[in-house]
């Protein structure tokens, strides 16, 4: 099994216990890091927001069949209180336990079900080439990437593209899609920019990041840019966990060249990601 079917596996199989990033990622024989951005390529959800979800999930379908005690649910579903967990219910569902126990149904819940992961990737991932890239500056837009919002990252490059002329001391005509300062929630930074020479002359609203000297593995992505989470999956859960590498805690990015079409989303890109060992 790869490493988010090891993580499935184990949440659902540990779901009244309590669990952390630490011990989920030890089971996937991954670390925290490789086990986030795994988790959330496979199933498009950060792996504690999705032990969360199962969890209240559960804990609504106890309420509703009628259990008579709200405070044994909520230590059930790892929540020291019931305020706490009356809080966490609310945010999920927008409704408060004691209700969901009077309507005796959970029929109006968007209730969090068992992901339940095919045990191949579909995908056939070319193997990579390996590189070791000297530091460079990156410039361009940037916006806080969450499970939520990912559908808004093609509106940044399409802004991007209206701007990408006004930026001074612009190096070559590669974009690059730069995703840094990731959380154990799966969150991220995504910069849609450029390699520029240095930060000095550029306009405000601009975000800037010093990519640092790495060691790569460069994997090509032919199809279409809308697809890129497949191979994205495949990398994170087929190819790394195979290989004798480990993930380098370090941006990892997507480089489009002169073959990349931005109107169409064709042509072709690469991914780099950043590998120690």
């Amino acid at each position: 099994m790869n490493p988010a079917q090891r993580a499935l596996w184990y949440i659902e199989s540990h779901l009244a216990e309590p669990m952390t990033l630490d011990e989920i990622a030890a089971i996937g024989d991954v670390s925290r890091f490789h086990m986030v951005r795994a988790f959330a390529a496979a199933t498009g959800f950060p792996v504690m927001r999705y032990v969360r979800a199962r969890r209240l999930s559960e804990a609504a379908r106890r309420l509703a069949n009628g259990a008579p005690d709200i405070l044994s649910v909520a230590l059930e579903a790892d929540y020291g209180s019931h305020e706490a967990f009356t809080r966490a219910f609310r945010d999920q569902f927008g409704t408060t336990p004691e209700a969901v126990r009077a309507a005796t149904c959970t029929s109006q819940l968007k209730l969090q079900e068992p992901i339940l992961m095919d045990s191949t990737i579909s995908d056939t991932l070319k193997a990579p080439r390996f590189e070791t890239a000297k530091a460079f500056l990156v410039a361009g837009l940037a916006e806080r990437i969450t499970c939520d919002n990912g559908a808004i990252i093609p509106g940044m490059w399409a802004r991007f593209h209206q701007q990408v002329a006004d930026i001074p001391g612009r190096i070559g005509n590669v974009a690059y899609g730069v995703c840094c300062n990731g959380d154990d929630s799966g969150n991220f930074d995504y910069i849609a920019g450029v390699e520029v020479a240095d930060f000095s002359d550029l306009p405000r609203g601009l975000s800037r990041i010093r990519i640092p000297e790495q060691r790569y593995a460069v994997f090509t992505h032919s199809d279409h840019v809308a697809s890129i989470r497949r191979t994205v999956n495949a990398i994170w859960n087929q190819w790394l966990p195979a290989s004798s590498y480990k993930a380098a805690d370090a941006p990892n990015f997507e480089r489009y060249d002169e073959k990349f079409d931005p109107v169409s989303g064709n042509g072709g890109f690469e991914i780099w990601v950043p590998i120690k060992g």
